[in-house]
């Protein structure tokens, strides 16, 4: 066990929290500089300074780096390398309110919250001494600092390595990914240039409790894929003193949420672990401002996760529960609208619109058919054109996308239009059919067995991360054809929006969590407990990685049993 670990993981820590790295904030760009200075401090690295480099990010708007180095070991020959990762950044501060200038001070936010009215959990937490607060101590700059300790550690030791340990620090993870999906490309030219042979990755993203009467701590095996489902709805106008006239694109917007939100059918089930269902994450209509006329569309977004439906798959299944919602709406119009004319004494018409839903790819293939070149060189100059708006995020890019398509069709009347509008975040399931994942899972298991009896909580691993991380891009699950339904299906694509999954199915790195644990992550109350966190995360990834790139005699003792445990 490693008995200095809790005061260094600790110093370190405050260090990388007091500098404030706000996604999409210059702060990236000084912590990934403040931290670089840091390990080129390592006597290592002032001895090989080109095994550690600051990498600006590539396609992104702004400046910020990765920090990333590595460590080559001396006990051996092998070329087995594990890669350490973790992201910088954290999401604002804004809810610390009154306590914002202390949000990035753990010392000073802590003496300034035994004044605050807190819940007697957050309370006696707070008063035990074994708990840290303030923005960032949990996401995830305490699993950051264990990995720079862990660094640092074998940097000084590389004899103790029969291969290679590789360390990343990305930026924008709490965004756009641009942080690891820039270091692809570093990581592959390094497995080209120094053979490096992945044989496994050690994310070190936060863990909470699942329920609040849950005292395990996590590990996790794999993680959860992230998908952005959106929908245009286009509907019928009319003036509002005749709203029977047309169809309020609303109404099936509304019915939309209502058959998706919340919905236990579409939670994912595998290896016995099943995903939240989706959400709404907007709603709203695309009238530019007031009219008495109803509004021409709207456009609606989902959040949804996977563990073993692929991309293609939930296409499908969301065009099914479109369908319902257009039929639920045209059902609740058809109803009232009787109602209306028998109150009014007015005659009744039929419904001129029957239920229609397409996906995007449909509706384009559809267009090329009818209008060949015409009609893609008029879409590759709109895009060009509408990337000028830098205000236009890729969600509100895609939709306007979508709008352009829409005034193609011969047919406008109303439709929903199902497509994806931001990133695809992968799921990574890890069955241990691969030589590599069946030894990761032997490495992580054995682990925690070892560590178990030196911890009063118990230490469980799960098979999905479940919250969205960079974990994603370092291996991928989906077949081609899955992937392809989100590039045929992204509006974006290709122009405000690309990802090259060519390149993460070229490393195929398994990848497992083993980070802090704490609770209210991305809240005022974010706080991490020091002796999981610190003590126990670092003791269990030296003992993966000592079991991945170790050598059997490094095998057998870290297998020995521990009696100078650091834990409490």
């Amino acid at each position: 066990m490693m008995k200095s670990s809790r005061e260094e993981v600790l110093s370190i820590t405050k260090t990388l929290v007091r500098q404030e790295s706000i996604v999409n904030t210059d702060g990236e760009k000084l912590l990934a500089q403040k931290l670089h200075t840091m390990i080129a401090g390592f006597s290592y690295f002032r001895h090989h300074p080109d095994q550690l480099v600051l990498a600006r990010t590539t396609d992104d708007e702004r400046e910020r780096h990765n920090v990333m180095a590595f460590v080559k070991g001396t006990k051996g020959k092998s070329k087995r390398t594990v890669l350490l990762m973790g992201h910088l950044d954290t999401v604002g501060t804004d809810d610390f309110v009154h306590l914002q200038e202390d949000a990035c001070h753990p010392d000073r936010l802590m003496e300034k919250l035994q004044e605050e009215a807190l819940p007697d959990t957050v309370k006696e937490q707070l008063d035990s001494g074994d708990w840290l607060f303030g923005r960032g101590v949990l996401d995830m700059k305490s699993g950051l600092a264990s990995n720079t300790y862990l660094l640092k550690y074998y940097s000084e030791h590389p004899e103790k390595l029969d291969g290679n340990l590789v360390y990343l620090a990305e930026c924008d993870e709490e965004d756009s990914s641009h942080g690891i999906l820039s270091a692809l490309n570093i990581l592959s030219q390094w497995k080209e240039e120094h053979s490096f042979r992945y044989v496994g990755a050690i994310n070190a993203d936060f863990v909470s409790p699942r329920h609040t009467e849950d005292r395990n701590r996590y590990v996790y095996k794999g993680t959860v894929g992230k998908l952005l489902p959106s929908f245009f709805i286009a509907g019928a106008e009319s003036h509002v003193g005749s709203c029977f006239e047309g169809l309020d694109p609303n109404l099936i917007a509304a019915e939309l949420t209502r058959q998706i939100s919340y919905n236990p059918e579409l939670c994912d089930e595998a290896d016995g672990e099943v995903t939240v269902p989706p959400v709404s994450l907007k709603q709203t209509d695309l009238k530019p401002g007031y009219t008495v006329q109803t509004a021409l569309s709207a456009f609606a977004y989902y959040n949804f996760f996977v563990h073993s439906w692929s991309p293609k798959d939930v296409l499908e299944k969301l065009k099914g529960q479109a369908l319902a919602a257009f039929e639920n709406a045209l059902s609740i119009y058809d109803e009232r609208y009787h109602q209306y004319c028998k109150t009014a004494g007015e005659p009744v018409r039929r419904i001129p619109w029957p239920p229609r839903v397409f996906t995007f790819e449909e509706m384009e293939t559809l267009l090329i058919k009818e209008h060949g070149k015409s009609f893609t060189d008029h879409m590759d100059r709109f895009k060009e054109n509408l990337l000028e708006d830098t205000s236009l995020d890729v969600r509100m890019f895609s939709v306007k996308v979508v709008e352009e398509v829409w005034k193609w069709m011969a047919d406008r009347s109303p439709a929903i239009v199902l497509f994806y509008s931001s990133l695809y975040s992968p799921r990574i399931r890890i069955t241990g059919e691969t030589p590599e994942e069946a030894a990761l899972n032997r490495a992580l298991d054995r682990a925690i067995e070892e560590v178990q009896p030196m911890y009063p909580h118990p230490i469980k691993a799960r098979n999905f991360f479940p919250h969205i991380s960079d974990m994603s891009f370092v291996a991928i699950s989906d077949d081609e054809e899955g992937i392809e339904a989100v590039r045929d299906n992204n509006p974006a694509w290709g122009t405000k929006h690309f990802v090259d999954y060519g390149a993460v199915r070229e490393l195929q790195i398994p990848v497992i969590n083993i980070g802090p644990y704490g609770m209210d992550a991305h809240s005022k109350l974010e706080r991490a407990e020091m002796t999981y966190s610190f003590e126990v995360v670092p003791t269990l990834t030296r003992r993966v990685i000592e079991r991945l790139i170790g050598t059997e005699e490094e095998d057998a003792r870290i297998g020995a049993p521990e009696t100078e445990s650091g834990f409490r």
